[in-house]
């Protein structure tokens, strides 16, 4: 969910025209249950309308892009570390 060379994706990516209303609802769900684990709360957080192709977010003041730049950090906060196995 990051741009192809690592970057966050910026809230005029095109990627983001080909996400859906249910789609960012559920990512939205995914980023309140894994930021849960950290304390980060957001009960308020929903979708709120299309604009220009693009869904937007209640989420303080930040487009939908904010959402899966902050899920793909909890996601891969959540990767298993690289290293020796414990066999």
């Amino acid at each position: 969910m990051t741009a192809a060379d690592g970057r966050p994706i910026e809230p005029d990516d095109s990627l983001m025209r080909t996400y859906t209303e249910p789609e960012v609802a559920y990512l939205i769900a995914e980023l309140q249950e894994r930021g849960r684990e950290f304390g980060l709360l957001w009960p308020s957080a929903t979708t709120d309308s299309v604009v220009d192709g693009r869904v937007l977010v209640r989420f303080g003041n930040a487009p939908a892009s904010t959402v899966l730049n902050l899920l793909t950090l909890l996601r891969e906060h959540a990767k298993p570390e690289d290293g020796p196995c414990d066999s």
